[in-house]
């Protein structure tokens, strides 16, 4: 008689099964409902919701849906991983939730003011410069810190730099997650390390909601614009030459995520618009935008 084959070692994806499954049993359980009643609520088979709970069933977005639906809960909140976030942070989220889109701005600036954010004066040394790749924030940026005689950081950089790897090898190696985690790290750093300095950051750093906190919060920023024309011809003109593999769709998705990101570069403080003008013209600008003339900033850092 043969011995039984061993079990295989669960993998990540049946180990986050399970803890999806235990959550929502969780989750059921707060709310006193029967899995007979959830199921009904949800309009799955009962003994679908019993595989699911057990870690054995890879749900579908529309069930899970369902289900979130059912327990009153939003998807996002169902598949959260980690630990469950603190009660408090869950009633000043539904807080939040319940005000009016024109307040929510005044309700964050109220929060930052009282828990002792950077002062404006050193905000003001630090200066940010966001916004699309094509834009000139690194050639604006080189620019104005000169000016300023305070430092240059490209944050692309210092990641490769701490990481030992390329941007490319770090997305390839590990993924969208690792990348964003050493963007943040990176910009830790910075902060620490520099009471003034000028960053120029990778154009989809304000899609990572922390991070954009951080910058908006530490930093004075500034969203260095241009027409999408301009962007493509700029980043063709850095030596990367793949839209040309397919010029109209390339237009077509620089566009889209132009219009995706605007209400996210519209949080930053100032805008500079840099089509059609020279590098001299955008500098002048970018400075009384910033408000710090000539060498201001580096006889205070003295």
């Amino acid at each position: 008689m043969k011995p039984p084959r061993p079990k295989a070692a669960p993998g990540k994806s049946d180990a986050y099964l399970v803890r999806l499954g235990e959550h929502v049993r969780v989750l059921r359980n707060q709310r006193g409902m029967t899995r007979k009643a959830l199921a009904q609520h949800a309009k799955v088979s009962e003994r679908y919701l019993a595989q699911l709970e057990a870690g054995l069933g890879n749900i579908s977005i529309v069930l899970l849906r369902r289900i979130a639906r059912a327990l009153g809960l939003p998807v996002t909140q169902l598949v959260h991983e980690g630990p469950e976030p603190a009660l408090d942070l869950v009633l000043l989220t539904q807080f939040l939730e319940r005000l009016p889109a024109d307040m929510l701005g005044e309700a964050r600036k109220l929060v930052t003011e009282h828990f002792s954010p950077p002062s404006e004066d050193v905000r003001r040394k630090r200066i940010a410069l966001i916004g699309l790749r094509g834009g000139g924030k690194s050639t604006l940026g080189a620019l104005l810190a000169q000016q300023l005689d305070i430092p240059f950081i490209e944050l692309d950089r210092e990641i490769e730099r701490r990481s030992g790897a390329t941007l490319s090898e770090i997305f390839d190696m590990f993924g969208q997650e690792t990348f964003r985690r050493a963007e943040r790290d990176a910009l830790d750093d910075v902060l620490r390390q520099h009471p003034a300095f000028v960053i120029a950051t990778s154009g989809s750093i304000v899609t990572e909601p922390g991070t954009l906190e951080l910058l908006l919060s530490s930093c004075f920023t500034v969203w260095i614009r241009a027409e999408p024309q301009e962007h493509m011809k700029r980043v063709m003109a850095q030596g990367d030459m793949r839209p040309m593999a397919n010029s109209a769709k390339a237009m077509e998705d620089l566009v889209s995520i132009l219009k995706s990101r605007e209400p996210l570069y519209a949080r930053a403080e100032a805008a500079l618009t840099t089509t059609g003008q020279s590098p001299d013209q955008n500098l002048a600008e970018l400075l009384r935008l910033v408000a710090i003339p000539d060498n201001r900033i580096a006889r205070q850092s003295a």
